[in-house]
């Protein structure tokens, strides 16, 4: 693939998504909100699928959180248009503003619902914008509330029909090549409320980090989160194993607390919280799942724990739901 033309940004985008995709990926879908992530990305996969011979898109997320969403929407079009796509979707999402996890979470779940309906639609890759320094803000973010390592372990390259090809890019670089593609880049207001964790992190902390520290801090935390995922991911296969160890003859419904008692402690919370997810029970916290997990390693006759939406009951040597 020749890049002569392209100016070094323009090339470092382009480059990451033609790394990124894998024979599989057939057509591309990019997730495009109208910052510089997106539009870059908008820009790239399009050169990168006319190349290679791929069907390409983009959809557009109205979360109707501040006024004029349907204009800005409109506006994203337009560039994208510009950049030569003709097949853009604008989807408009509702978003529970009294969530309990906060806005920014529903927000975030509203739109992946949105995304993940599109791409069974069309059978397609979704191409997301986050990038390197997206990677280590979610890193802090996970030690400030001491989340554990599937936290830490940040946003996979891929997950399913989910691709993120600029998380080895700074944001820099992406904003850089807008400036190259001359595309006018939307500067969500969200992105400096300083109302929200996340933009202290990006305008304070992670700064701050870097001149006490000295550069290098933020490429280290998506490092982490790299290694982290490789290791997560070895536990998580492990208790999918043990996991059905566990349930031995009682069915899927119960679980042996001898069985459980014999792991190792992480192995033992990840086989629990599996369970529990089987059972539909998705709003799970630490504080929940080691409250469940003293019905096996710390039982004194007790006889239930409340988690959200259901109770845990140990009898007879196995652990059930209802």
């Amino acid at each position: 693939m020749a890049y002569r033309e392209l100016g070094p940004a323009s090339l470092a985008v382009v480059q990451a998504v033609d790394g990124a995709l894998s024979g599989a990926d057939k057509q591309l879908l990019v997730a495009c909100s109208g910052g510089a992530d997106s539009l870059a990305l908008a820009f790239a996969a399009r050169y990168v699928a006319i190349r290679r011979y791929l069907e390409y898109a983009a959809v557009v997320i109205d979360h109707q959180l501040q006024e004029g969403s349907a204009e800005v929407s409109a506006a994203v079009v337009h560039q994208l248009e510009r950049l030569g796509y003709d097949d853009v979707t604008v989807t408009t999402v509702e978003v529970d503003r009294l969530a309990t996890a906060g806005p920014e979470a529903a927000a975030r779940q509203a739109r992946y619902w949105a995304l993940d309906a599109e791409a069974r639609r069309r059978s397609a890759t979704v191409l997301l914008g986050h990038n390197l320094d997206d990677q280590a803000e979610t890193v802090l973010l996970g030690l400030a509330r001491g989340s554990g390592s599937r936290s830490l372990a940040g946003m996979a390259p891929r997950a399913g029909h989910l691709l993120r090809p600029f998380l080895p890019i700074r944001r820099e670089t992406t904003e850089q090549a807008c400036v190259e593609q001359g595309l006018d880049a939307w500067q969500d207001p969200h992105n400096s409320d300083r109302r929200f964790t996340r933009v202290r992190v990006r305008e304070t902390v992670l700064p701050t980090l870097e001149a006490e520290l000295g550069p290098g801090v933020a490429e280290a935390l998506a490092r982490t989160a790299e290694l982290l995922r490789d290791d997560t991911e070895l536990l998580d296969r492990l208790a999918a194993e043990a996991y059905r160890t566990a349930e031995g003859l009682g069915g899927t419904d119960t679980l042996d607390c001898a069985a459980l008692e014999s792991q190792p402690p992480a192995l033992r919370r990840r086989i629990l919280r599996l369970w529990l997810l089987a059972h539909g029970i998705s709003d799970l916290s630490l504080r929940h799942i080691s409250a469940v997990e003293s019905l096996v390693i710390g039982w004194h006759g007790q006889k239930s724990i409340e988690v959200p939406g259901a109770t845990v009951t140990r009898n007879a040597g196995r652990l059930q739901v209802s």
